[in-house]
């Protein structure tokens, strides 16, 4: 059996073919369990730095380390075997230079065994992605709302509202689509923008509050099965599980508590003699 045929996972390149194709189905997750779930039904699973709100309770992403990162890409590597798996690059690991990004990129790749790597920012990064592509990376890029960017942006709005400001967003995905980026995320913008975004470049779109126009759509697993209490405006609850998995441990607390668990089909009896 040649190496091809055994490559069972989608790939960078099988992604940016899906332009304009059947729309691309990504969900975040942090677990092997969750990721054995996604891998049936997505082509492409996101180890996100959304971790760090979803997982560590923190409030925003820029806490998240590289070892956070790395330590959860495992688990979903483990966990998948048929989509592509991409992992953030979390805030401080990629931007001082292109050479600290490739070493970010490089151990990421290699200690989990990923397919790809996300980084935020649009223009401003071109050269750190054609840097990285260059020398084997393949990179999502990520533009729009970029929540690494909280703390000089002021708060996690929607981008692109005003037409005046579709010019930089615009610039954005086009640079990172000319540096090499194989797809762009684009979070958080108005669906007239997200729309000729799509239009415009040659990569694939996927968006999280950007217009059904998108080649793709990503959410947040946990929001999507309404396991955060508060949730932004594009998320749609595909389930409800939040108050399912309360009323379970509310009834294994109660039966604790009542001496009803475990009951005798819960134990082991002694061996008959």
């Amino acid at each position: 059996m040649s190496v091809q045929e055994q490559i069972k996972r989608f790939t960078a390149p099988d992604i940016r073919a899906r332009k304009g194709g059947e729309p691309i189905v990504m969900l975040t997750s942090y677990h092997a369990h969750t990721a054995r779930l996604a891998d049936k039904y997505c082509d492409v699973i996101l180890v996100g730095d959304s971790l760090g709100m979803v997982m560590h309770g923190l409030e925003t992403t820029v806490p998240v380390t590289l070892d956070m990162m790395i330590l959860q890409g495992h688990a979903v590597m483990r966990g998948s075997a048929r989509a592509l798996v991409v992992v953030d690059m979390p805030f401080g690991s990629y931007e001082a230079s292109k050479e600290q990004a490739f070493m970010s990129a490089a151990r990421v790749m290699k200690e989990t065994g990923c397919g790809a790597i996300k980084m935020e920012g649009g223009a401003r990064m071109a050269e750190t992605i054609r840097f990285l592509v260059e020398r084997g990376v393949p990179v999502m890029a990520h533009v729009g709302l970029t929540p690494q960017s909280i703390n000089t942006i002021g708060s996690f709005r929607a981008q692109g509202r005003d037409e005046t400001d579709w010019a930089p967003i615009e610039q954005d995905a086009i640079a990172v689509s000319e540096a090499g980026a194989f797809s762009v995320v684009l979070e958080a913008i108005a669906e007239p923008l997200g729309r000729k975004i799509t239009e415009t470049v040659p990569i694939p779109t996927i968006g999280i509050g950007a217009s059904v126009a998108c080649d793709g759509q990503v959410l947040v697993m946990e929001d999507m099965l309404g396991l955060t209490p508060r949730v932004p405006k594009f998320v749609k609850r595909f389930g409800d599980l939040g108050p399912g998995i309360e009323k379970a441990m509310a009834d294994y607390a109660a039966e604790v508590r009542a001496r009803t668990f475990p009951a005798p089909e819960h134990t082991y009896p002694m061996k008959k003699k």
